[in-house]
């Protein structure tokens, strides 16, 4: 008797994707709701536009985009302001961006400690992942300093201008790491940005000797931040978490006693989710 779990063949069947589910071809993709996400994602980004804004800098017709948008709207997707003639990304975009992080304990383990790092600290915890070559921020804890750090959840960065990003390349597969850096450019953000594929190696060749980066106002100038992998139960980085702040607080003089207190805390957070903590 064949098992209901067998496909025709008698091999195992697909239980969440079909046979050929690596196919991303055109004919394994849906026009009009790659169109439409399309759209979602550019709104996300670039909140408070016009439809004819939305239609000519996406090069789409208005009647096309107009569809889009009022089928995003029945799902509460997107939100349209009657006032201002303006749409924006809508209220169930959060809460379904929600339960992607409830899909991990991470965020939630997570917490306690970034709170316990702020206070220890003064200055915001941040919590970030890699997602497709960039940094995804998941959760903040900011300082209650007057001049702070922000990095809203969902918010992207690249990797090679973040403290969190560097920490995570430092601890990647060389050949990942090497693959990834050969299809992303190196922007230059400020004149501290480093966008010479050496220099960058060497750096991060530093940032896992000693367990932590830096991000000396690469990113922003004027802001710093210190940053440490978190290891899950196979010994891989799975995520970074960092302090970020003005230069002035997150000094070169400050930045042994804040790399302790953040390696430290990426330690607890390590052995929250199972991991293995490494030493440097």
């Amino acid at each position: 008797m064949v098992s209901q779990r067998n496909g025709e063949n008698g091999g195992p069947k697909a239980r969440g994707r079909p046979r050929d589910w690596h196919d991303k071809t055109a004919q394994n993709t849906i026009k009009s709701l790659d169109r439409a996400m399309g759209v979602f994602e550019y709104l996300s980004e670039a909140q408070g536009k016009t439809l004819s804004q939305i239609a000519d800098e996406m090069r789409q017709s208005p009647a096309t985009v107009y569809r889009i948008l009022v089928t995003l709207e029945t799902r509460g997707l997107v939100e349209f302001e009657n006032r201002e003639q303006l749409w924006h990304i809508g209220p169930r975009a959060f809460i379904i961006g929600a339960r992607f992080l409830r899909r991990t304990s991470l965020v939630d383990r997570a917490r306690p400690v970034m709170r316990k790092l702020m206070e220890l600290t003064g200055e915001t915890a941040n919590l970030g992942v890699e997602r497709e070559g960039q940094v995804l921020f998941l959760s903040q804890v900011e300082t209650h300093a007057t001049i702070r750090a922000f990095f809203p959840p969902g918010t992207l960065s690249q990797m090679h201008a973040s403290g969190i990003g560097k920490a995570l390349l430092a601890q990647m597969e060389a050949g990942r790491r090497n693959r990834l850096l050969a299809t992303e450019e190196l922007t230059a953000f400020t004149e501290r940005t480093i966008t010479d594929v050496d220099a960058l190696l060497e750096d991060l060749l530093a940032i896992r000797e000693r367990g932590y980066s830096v991000d000396d106002e690469e990113r922003n100038m004027g802001m710093r931040c210190i940053a440490a992998p978190v290891f899950d139960f196979n010994g891989e980085a799975v995520a970074g978490i960092s302090v970020s702040g003005p230069a002035s607080r997150v000094s070169a003089a400050e930045t042994d006693r804040l790399a302790k207190a953040v390696t430290a805390a990426a330690r607890e957070l390590t052995l929250a989710i199972g991991g293995e903590a490494t030493a440097p």
